[in-house]
């Protein structure tokens, strides 16, 4: 069995130039993620705001950690003085709290919206419509504090490429067609699709930023 460093190893190797690697880290303990860390891993993936917090004050410093999973509302301020990126944004009344604790921590904080993808009635995410929308209308106009980065999305879990590759492509046509208009709390760099069982399809159709963990970490024990 290769250890983490050379299953980090192996897969950063492969990534193409200009594609960053999100190690997720939820549910695994400190030790292992400094294996990573030590190993050059920089940007560490969780979906649990107050298991973050606690890695955040344990880990190094020059740490960017990344919230990739759906948020509570009321969490945010335990998250607000140092995540570098929140990927799962999916709703104006969320990102009015993330700029709410953002000014109280005198931060801009970057954001991804969520665009819902996946033929899966239980996946998150907005729709093309809600997303101008939510870009359009006033409130988020007025935001300070937020920055909107990019664009996310989760696929179907399948083994279907052809569906894989219709679901990543419909992400990279949005996310070209409103990547064009740029305001100051807007600027569209960043696609983060794709995860352990599909990050080489979500590569090929335009991926700038892939999350992986059972790949990097080996499977997880959740009833740790």
């Amino acid at each position: 069995m290769n250890t983490i460093s050379e299953n980090l190893i192996r897969i950063k190797s492969n990534l193409p130039e200009g594609v960053a690697l999100v190690a997720v880290s939820k549910t695994k303990p400190v030790p292992e993620i400094l294996e990573a860390y030590e190993a050059g891993q920089r940007i560490f993936g969780e979906n649990k705001i107050q298991e973050m917090a606690a890695k955040y004050e344990e880990m190094p410093k020059d740490i960017e950690w990344h919230m990739i999973g759906h948020i509570q509302r009321n969490k945010v301020k335990y998250m607000a003085s140092f995540v570098s990126l929140i990927h799962a944004v999916d709703s104006l009344r969320l990102l009015t709290e993330i700029n709410k604790q953002a000014l109280k921590n005198n931060r801009v904080i970057n954001c991804l919206l969520q665009l819902k993808i996946a033929s899966e009635e239980s996946k998150f995410g907005l729709t093309e419509g809600e997303v101008k929308q939510l870009l359009n209308s006033n409130e988020f106009q007025g935001f300070q504090n937020i920055n909107v980065v990019g664009l996310m999305g989760m696929a179907t879990f399948t083994d279907n490429r052809e569906q894989l590759q219709n679901e990543f492509g419909a992400l990279k046509h949005l996310f070209d067609k409103l990547s064009i208009n740029k305001t100051d709390n807007c600027n569209l760099k960043t696609l983060s699709m794709g995860m352990s069982d599909d990050y080489p399809i979500a590569i090929k159709n335009g991926s700038t930023m892939v999350r992986v963990g059972s790949s990097i970490f080996g499977k997880r024990n959740y009833n740790i």
